[in-house]
């Protein structure tokens, strides 16, 4: 599984989003920091979901954080994350 597929998977399976869209942009940091040959470095997340009502920005991304903490820790060097408002438009 893609590390793409797998940050997909974990997402959905903890928040439930009405909305996700992840996007590797590692051959968009090609030379920077943390940088690998293949790529599966640099991830945007775009996310809504109803687990984020009423939390603040921070409080959101803390919650992303904890549940990739593991691939965060391993092969992902970065992480962009866009919350969007749970019932859309998306």
């Amino acid at each position: 599984m893609s590390a793409r597929d797998h940050i997909a998977a974990k997402l959905t399976e903890t928040f439930a989003p009405t909305f996700l869209d992840v996007r590797d942009e590692s051959d968009q940091h090609a030379g920077h920091s943390g940088a690998r040959p293949g790529g599966e470095t640099h991830f945007r997340v775009r996310i809504a979901t109803r687990h984020f009502d009423g939390l603040s920005r921070i409080a959101q991304h803390r919650a992303i954080n904890q549940a990739l903490d593991a691939e965060l820790k391993g092969r992902v060097h970065a992480l962009a994350i866009e919350v969007l408002p749970s019932g859309g438009p998306f």
